[in-house]
């Protein structure tokens, strides 16, 4: 197996008023997604998400959390009317969490269809705050693709990958732990201020690390754990186990972000298939998290459970020779571009970046974000003598992250050629409409772009409708994610003018 699994990403994009510290984000979030909805025809009335098979409190180690003992943050799948949440014609979920706008992109099988369809939620998020803020002379709504607010607050951007149910959690646990505790050396987002609420001078190289707690754990939004084991596969249950990662950044680099995807999509592999080395665990994961976070000089040494002592780097750089190793043995083309593109463009990427991170993590500013930001930073206290507690510096991490190219700082670099693009912005802007063709998405957003009045509900695994003529609502399950693409009901779909049409068709064996 390579790198192709289905996989998804979900951001929460942070949201303010600057100019208006009243301003209520749960407000402010339900009438982004309404305001881009009604733009679009997606009324959020109709089309929106069906909570029928959402089971938040099941977890992955055998047993489910009882619902008088939930935070309410956990209760996910409870529908509240008063918040906004409806599916895309890519095949997205556009909703409010947590006082916060959300894109959940479809699901994709590539690292760079992951990349793809998580910019074009920067685009969605985009529209939605113009549409918005229509008036120049009144305080804009400004959405940031960050996850920490610098004075206590963080919010998500986690990552969904499909797994075999056979793969016991105890492996997908040993495997992955310091896997993620050191990712973050390519994947980080960046971020001034040490410590949850920033009071520590510094910088530091991930968003994220210093809001997790525990090692393992349900829970997204307290007590974080490195190992998030909900148990929610949203696909056939005795088939698939969905692996809900909550510890990565909200990426803008492309390399960094097809990275983060495609490197634990391989590592998966590798623990799926019983291959992964057992001797790479660190001692005290949490604290070693939060040591390599507040390390940009990549030096820390952490001390593995056999003894050892290695950087970031160095066990980063086990995992990609325990994944080159494993795909050699299998005679799998993971080094070939001709026989795995996919494969052998992470491995490639994987393995120049911790090179020039070793050499010179300046050499990187192009491809990783925490680099990226800290460049401009740093060029920022040369020339004025600023401490890491200058207030501008602290402005600047949070404009860095603006979705408003006008005022994005990232969005200035890439605009000047100094950030590597990986995806064009044509494919970008036709992902926020077009569905990936590969996945049950397509079928989902289909049935948006063609059937919408029909359209009641719909959720990762199912889709319902009101069918003319038929008493009670219709349901269509879709419990395997690679069923529903568009090579399999292209044809079907177009000599389907309705929705009656298409259920019939449907029912007919072929």
């Amino acid at each position: 197996m390579g790198v192709r699994r289905v996989m998804g990403i979900e951001t929460e994009y942070g949201i303010s008023v600057p100019g208006d510290p009243t301003a209520n984000p749960m407000m402010l979030s339900g009438q982004v997604v309404t305001a881009y909805a009604r733009a679009h025809g997606l009324h959020t009335g109709r089309g929106a998400w069906d909570y029928a098979d959402e089971a938040p409190l099941r977890d992955a180690r055998g047993w489910e959390l009882g619902r008088g003992y939930a935070d309410p943050s956990q209760l996910t799948d409870v529908e509240d009317p008063t918040m906004a949440n409806v599916v895309l014609t890519n095949g997205a979920r556009f909703y409010v969490d947590h006082a916060h706008p959300e894109y959940s992109s479809p699901e994709v099988t590539t690292p760079r269809a992951a990349v793809t369809w998580d910019r074009a939620g920067d685009l969605v998020m985009r529209e939605a705050a113009q549409l918005l803020s229509p008036d120049p002379a009144r305080p804009a709504v400004a959405l940031y693709k960050n996850n920490a607010d610098g004075k206590g607050s963080s919010y998500g951007t986690h990552e969904n990958y499909l797994m075999r149910r056979e793969t016991a959690f105890a492996d997908i646990v040993r495997g992955l732990t310091p896997f993620f505790v050191t990712r973050q050396v390519i994947c980080g987002a960046g971020r001034v201020g040490i410590g949850v609420d920033s009071r520590t001078a510094g910088y530091q190289i991930s968003q994220r690390a210093d809001f997790f707690e525990t090692e393992v754990g349900l829970e997204t939004t307290l007590k974080r754990p490195i190992i998030n084991t909900r148990d929610e596969p949203h696909a056939q249950a005795d088939l698939y186990r969905r692996l809900h990662v909550i510890i990565g950044d909200a990426n803008q680099c492309d390399v960094a972000n097809l990275l983060k995807t495609g490197t634990t999509s391989l590592v998966l592999a590798v623990i799926e298939d019983g291959a992964m080395p057992r001797d790479l665990m660190v001692t005290n994961p949490v604290s070693c998290l939060h040591a390599v976070s507040h390390d940009p000089t990549l030096t820390h040494l952490l001390t593995l459970r056999d003894g050892r002592t290695l950087t970031a780097l160095e066990l980063q750089w086990a995992y990609h020779d325990a994944v080159a190793a494993y795909l050699r043995d299998r005679g799998h083309a993971g080094a070939d571009e001709a026989g795995d593109p996919d494969t052998a463009e992470v491995m490639r990427l994987w393995a120049d970046v911790l090179t020039r991170l070793g050499r010179d993590p300046m050499s990187c500013a192009a491809d990783i974000d925490w680099v990226a930001k800290l460049r401009l930073l740093q060029a920022y206290r040369d020339r004025d003598g600023l401490a890491w507690t200058e207030p501008r510096l602290a402005a600047l991490d949070i404009q860095w992250s603006d979705v408003n190219p006008a005022k994005s700082v990232f969005g200035k670099l890439k605009a000047a050629g100094k950030v590597t693009e990986l995806v064009s912005e044509e494919a970008v802007r036709a992902a926020v409409t077009s569905p990936p063709e590969d996945t049950r998405a397509w079928f989902r957003g289909q049935c948006l772009s063609r059937y919408a009045a029909a359209v009641v509900s719909a959720s990762w695994d199912s889709l319902i409708f009101e069918v003319p003529g038929r008493t009670s609502l219709q349901r269509i399950p879709m419990l395997e994610p690679t069923r529903g693409t568009r090579a399999q009901l292209q044809e079907l779909l177009d000599r389907s003018p309705d929705v009656a049409t298409l259920l019939a068709e449907l029912d007919t064996p072929s």
